[in-house]
Parts: structure tokens; sequence; C-alpha cells
């Protein structure tokens, strides 16, 4: 058995608060992203560029913010879901493990909502793993529509027995999500509920990481009040075995 660890983090663009009074916190993301340990990071809210943001903030970082948040030696792989005035942001994905390939499907329900999703294939000690990076709507009609897109983008383009992780903000607290995973194969990295949102006084889980073809380990989200104030909502962090060979 392999040990994998994958975190997933809505990083709300590398900003938090409103206004005159909003604050810049790309840069503990940073650190924060270093401390997770993960071997996958997979991230929503990322912004690739934001002219306006840029201006305001003397501070803004010159790269992506995928390639910023990346620890040395790990791979970023960045998708845009949505296109605005002054930038774009979407999903990405930060691997320690060597990254083969990957590709984006639009996941768009309404005009409203620009959503996508990214998957990679990545070698983990010789074995093909399969990562999909979700970000699903705020409308629950839209987010079964999304749900069902997401099972025929699994079937359509990962074989059967590939390992396979999907994570990310799927913007569900109820069990919609829970039993679209299960019929489709995927288990939650662990049956008991992690509040990850919001982030300064946690109530619900609206973050996951679904497996398939690996053994759930454990799950938790890091504690302390400098993870309040980085985005609103906490890291998730899981814990899986990954066989050796396909069995």
């Amino acid at each position: 058995m392999t040990t994998v660890r994958v975190a997933t983090y809505n990083i709300h663009k590398g900003v938090q608060g409103v206004g005159p009074a909003r604050r810049l916190e790309i840069h503990n993301l940073g650190h924060a992203v270093e401390q997770l340990d993960a071997d996958i990071v997979c991230l929503q809210e990322v912004r690739k560029m934001h002219r306006r943001e840029a201006a305001y903030f003397p501070h803004w970082p010159e790269q992506p913010q995928a390639d910023f948040l990346a620890p040395e030696g790990y791979t970023a792989v960045y998708r845009t879901n949505a296109h605005t005035r002054h930038g774009e942001h979407g999903n990405a994905m930060l691997s320690r493990w060597s990254v083969v390939s990957h590709q984006h499907e639009d996941m768009s329900d309404h005009r409203f909502e620009q959503r996508g999703l990214l998957h990679c294939e990545v070698t983990v000690h010789g074995r093909a793993v399969h990562v999909v990076v979700v970000h699903l709507g705020l409308i629950k009609a839209s987010r079964v529509r999304q749900l069902a897109q997401l099972r025929q983008f699994i079937a359509r383009e990962i074989p059967e027995q590939a390992p396979l992780l999907v994570a990310g903000d799927f913007n569900d607290w109820g069990t919609t999500v829970q039993k679209a995973m299960a019929d489709g194969g995927l288990q939650a990295s662990d049956q008991k509920r992690v509040a990850t949102f919001p982030s300064r006084l946690p109530v619900v889980q609206l973050d996951h990481v679904y497996a398939r073809g690996l053994t759930p380990l454990g799950l938790h989200v890091p504690r302390g009040r400098i993870w309040g104030r980085m985005s609103d909502h906490l890291p998730l962090i899981a814990d899986f075995d990954l066989p050796e060979s396909a069995a």
C-alpha cells in the first residue's frame, strides 16, 4: 500500500473581506498549502489574473495564483471556469507526483454561474491515478444536473478499474451529492461529517473528497484562528491507501 494525502480548498480568490476592508491573503495561503503536506491539492476559486485587484493590492503576485501557491517541486495545473470583466478564475490541482495529462469540461448550467471540472491523470509509484476537481453551482437543480454530467464524464473518460479521486466544493450540505457519488461507485473519504463552512464558525460541510479504488484512512480539517482568516472555507484533508496493483 502507498498512502496518498489529498486536500481540497476553496481559496476565495486569495482575497477576504469586502470594499475598502478587503485584504490580500494569497501569501498566507501559500504558507498554508505547504503546511497541508498533501500529495495532491485540489483548489477552487483560483485567479489566473485580475487587473483591478492587481492594481489595488501592491503585493499582488505576478504569477497566476496556482503557480504562486505550488510548493517547490509540485506541478501546478489550472483551467479557467469563469471569464469576468477584469479577469478569470477556475479550478487548479497541485501535485507532488508527475502529471501525465489534463483536460477541462464546462459544467455551466445557466448564464449566471460559470462552472467547470478539471480532470488530471497523475502517476503515483507507477500507477495511474485520476483526479477530478469540481466546483458545483449554488442552485440545487443545477447541482443535480452537474452531478449527472460528472458521472457521464467519468464513465466516458476514466477507465472503470482506474483509481479515481473526486474533490472540491460541492455547495451542498444535504445528502444529494453523497447519494449521486455512491451510485457512481465513489465513497466518501469518511462517513462522519466534518464542517468546512463558514471558516470562522463552521457548521456545514460543503467540501468533500470521494474515491474509487483507494481505501479511506481518515479525514480532518486544520484548527487554529489563522485558518478562519484566509478564506471563507476551511481546507479538508483526506488520507487514502492506494493498492500497488489493481485487484
